[in-house]
């Protein structure tokens, strides 16, 4: 486990009883079965080993203390509903990946790398990336899911790896992820009070100053977005 971690109390476990907990096997399943893009792979693929894949991976990184970060699609789903998601993203040391020799890697470069547990998408994001490491020891705290507790990304860590991965999309054209990540930064900002300055100088150490200048330009067109939608129809009294 990364420093800073908070561990989830028994008290912790009581209190959050009467949320809504999050079954990442199940996320998993439902983001590939009902993706219509999938309906090859579906048929070789056994749904039913993918509950058992999710648990054992989970296993294994603890067994062999791997430290780690939950982020992507399942951290979102935490902090807000109806996030479809497919795959597992995890913040790791790079040579962790040693200690999963069950993972089959698929792609791979020194921040990055793509692969698979079984049948289970992968994703990891190396501690190498300064961002992440900062991530993995400053934005992180433990959230309890149906499986187990897990270390997991706080809202601002989701909203520092949204935004970093931002100027990336916007020069490769994927305009479906910039819309969604930009979509999920929306969300986040809305549902919950956050200082944006300082993850903006947060980034600026990692970042190019014209990238950090237009991801403002980005996140106050966000702002602007959430004070017009509450002020529309009224306030309601």
């Amino acid at each position: 486990m990364f420093p800073g971690v908070r561990e989830v109390t028994l008290r912790d476990r009581i209190e959050g009883m009467g949320d809504q907990l999050v079954h990442i096997g199940e996320v998993i399943v439902q983001g590939i079965a009902f993706d219509p893009k999938n309906a090859e792979r579906l048929r070789t693929m056994d749904l039913s080993n993918l509950l058992p894949s999710v648990q054992r991976l989970f296993d294994l990184l603890d067994e062999h203390e791997v430290p780690y970060v939950l982020v992507g699609g399942i951290a979102m789903l935490v902090y807000i509903e109806g996030r479809n998601t497919q795959d597992i993203d995890l913040i790791i040391p790079h040579d962790a990946l040693k200690k999963l020799p069950e993972l089959v890697v698929e792609d791979e470069n020194p921040e990055f790398a793509r692969g698979k547990f079984g049948d289970v998408p992968v994703d990891f994001l190396f501690t190498h990336n300064k961002l992440f490491q900062e991530i993995a020891e400053r934005h992180v705290v433990s959230k309890q899911f149906v499986e187990r507790s897990i270390p997991c990304a706080t809202v601002e860590g989701i909203v520092l790896l949204k935004l970093y991965a931002l100027p990336s999309l916007y020069r490769l054209g994927t305009f479906e992820k910039v819309d969604l990540y930009q979509n999920d930064v929306l969300r986040l900002m809305r549902d919950f009070s956050m200082q944006t300055e300082p993850l903006f100088q947060e980034l600026a150490r990692h970042m190019l100053p014209s990238d950090v200048e237009e991801l403002r330009k980005i996140v106050g067109g966000i702002e602007e977005e959430i004070a017009r939608s509450r002020q529309r129809f009224g306030n309601g009294g």
